[in-house]
């Protein structure tokens, strides 16, 4: 699925496992959108995710969930590259 309106931002629904996710990435867990704001690596390729509501959700590296990820209309040289981010 993509979202486009002129002159804002497009939004794409993408699969993502630990060695993908990035910050901003929205995961939607029991019907809730969840925002990820801070990643941390942990041991066997998991890592942890803290959302905007300051919850935790560890993905173990075999992990497969679907997010939909936003970028702004005009970044497509960057790519879905967030401006920070931590592994």
């Amino acid at each position: 699925m993509r979202i486009s309106r002129p002159g804002t931002s497009l939004a794409s629904d993408i699969e993502i496992t630990s060695s993908n996710v990035q910050i901003g990435d929205v995961i939607l867990i029991g019907g809730q959108p969840h925002r990820v704001v801070d990643l941390s690596q942990l041991t066997g390729g998991a890592k942890q995710l803290r959302f905007e509501s300051g919850e935790l959700l560890t993905m173990h590296a075999r992990t497969r969930l679907i997010a939909l990820r936003v970028r702004r209309v005009g970044d497509h040289l960057r790519g879905f590259s967030p401006t920070r981010h931590r592994r």
